[in-house]
């Protein structure tokens, strides 16, 4: 009886241990066929939130700035502002952008690049929530540091999310969320003062209804927060070849880099004045406050169509100097056009200056053309756009200071065009076709 329990435990072992082994060949089969329909799925629902997380996001880019570039005027009587502290104001952003850009790679290796983006939407949200209502110069500054760091970060890393999400259509993503961005951009201008009429005329719930569609902007990321990754999928390759293609560039090296950020610095000195003092400019011309923040409403949603042609036609070119070329033209008209009939031909230079302002997604798009791997490209943006933004810094106070010194337009118009000419240049520098790791590695 002992011998036949033993027997049949004994078989009982075996049958165990061929089930087991038939498990494990099949998981391994499976695992050998690929993902599951049901990863599939859950990935198709991943693509589709990050791009209403990029559109939203891009949304929530720019109104922090032009909203208050439409209000500056009461903004300034309201907490007892002077020209040059309004001219601080404007160059608030791209000291912001410079600060705390730089950290966005770090944040985005630690933390996963959707929770750095997710935390800088809240950051914008509790930015605008509060600004408006802090009663000092101060203060003010203050809040819209805490808005303008939540744009920073996600500034840097949205072309490090399309690289890792779409890097076989870096040029079509990159000109959604650059159009999305123009769009949020114009219609900040266009609506806040209309806005700030229908709620009673006080300018502080003017810029405060803004915070509403940063709230919106947190949403889609909430359930991408534990993605980690921070590059595209590629194929396998040797180890040491993967350690090589991630390891932190010396970017300091490459010109093209610097290049990139010069010209990233000339072009968003052009937009944040263009953006702090064009409505100012018009208004002082004769044309009603209305009508100006309109006019800098028609300057920004230039950018909503051209910002998704510009980055296509960019990938399809070998060399995007030409592109900057037209661009740089058009903005040298432009100024013209403000310096000799402000007011006659307003809508004239709106429209030109617009044209001239998408030199921004063009950068974006030479970011990703630039740089090989999504590490390079976070490391690139990050340099790019944190260098870019220290050069910008001078441009908008600068323009302050020139306006209350010389009581008018003229020295700061021509600042503006003058400042084109090495834009131009450097564009083109930035435009030629190479990689920043080959020229790191040399």
């Amino acid at each position: 009886m002992m011998g036949l329990m033993v027997s049949e435990e004994t078989r009982t072992v075996e049958t165990r241990t061929a089930m087991s082994s038939t498990e494990r060949g099949t998981a391994g089969a499976t695992r050998a066929q690929g993902p599951a329909p049901g990863a599939d799925r859950t990935r198709a629902w991943a693509v589709r939130l990050v791009v209403v997380g990029i559109v939203l996001s891009a949304l929530n880019l720019r109104p922090a700035i032009t909203s208050l570039g439409a209000l500056l005027e009461e903004v300034r009587d309201g907490l007892g502002m002077s020209g040059s502290v309004a001219g601080l104001l404007t160059s608030v952003p791209p000291l912001c952008f410079a600060v705390f850009g730089v950290t966005a790679p770090r944040l985005a290796r630690r933390f996963g690049p959707a929770a750095v983006v997710c935390a800088g939407m809240a950051a914008i949200t509790a930015g605008l929530l509060i600004r408006p209502y802090v009663g000092n110069t101060a203060g003010f500054l203050a809040a819209s540091a805490l808005a303008l760091m939540g744009i920073a970060v996600s500034n840097v890393l949205m072309p490090v999310i399309v690289k890792r999400w779409f890097p076989d259509r870096v040029g079509s993503m990159t000109g959604l969320y650059s159009m999305a961005l123009a769009l949020g951009t114009s219609v900040a201008a266009a609506v806040t003062v209309p806005l700030t009429d229908a709620m009673g005329g006080g300018w502080q719930p003017g810029l405060a209804v803004w915070a509403a569609l940063a709230a919106a902007a947190v949403l889609p990321w909430l359930p991408l927060v534990r993605d980690r990754g921070t590059e595209a999928a590629r194929p396998e390759e040797p180890a040491r070849q993967a350690a090589q293609h991630d390891a932190p560039l010396r970017i300091t090296r490459s010109r093209t880099a610097w290049s990139l950020a010069v010209f990233f610095g000339l072009q968003a000195t052009a937009a944040y004045i263009t953006m702090g003092w064009m409505p100012q400019i018009f208004r002082d011309a004769g044309v009603p406050a209305g009508t100006a923040g309109v006019l800098l409403a028609v300057t920004m949603v230039m950018g909503v169509p051209l910002a998704f042609v510009i980055p296509r036609v960019a990938t399809r070119l070998p060399h995007q100097g030409p592109i900057v070329l037209v661009l740089g033209f058009c903005g040298l008209a432009g100024y013209a056009g403000l310096y000799l009939a402000p007011a006659g031909g307003a809508w004239a230079w709106a429209l030109l200056l617009g044209v001239s302002n998408c030199a921004f997604p063009l950068a974006l798009t030479m970011v990703g053309m630039r740089a090989r791997s999504g590490p390079g490209v976070a490391q690139l943006s990050a340099f790019a756009q944190s260098t870019g933004y220290l050069i910008s810094i001078p441009g908008p106070l600068l323009v302050g200071v020139l306006y209350q010194q010389s009581g008018g337009w003229g020295l700061p118009i021509a600042l503006m065009a003058g400042l084109m000419v090495p834009q131009m240049v450097v564009g083109v520098l930035a435009g030629r076709d190479r990689t920043v790791e080959d020229e790191a590695a040399r």
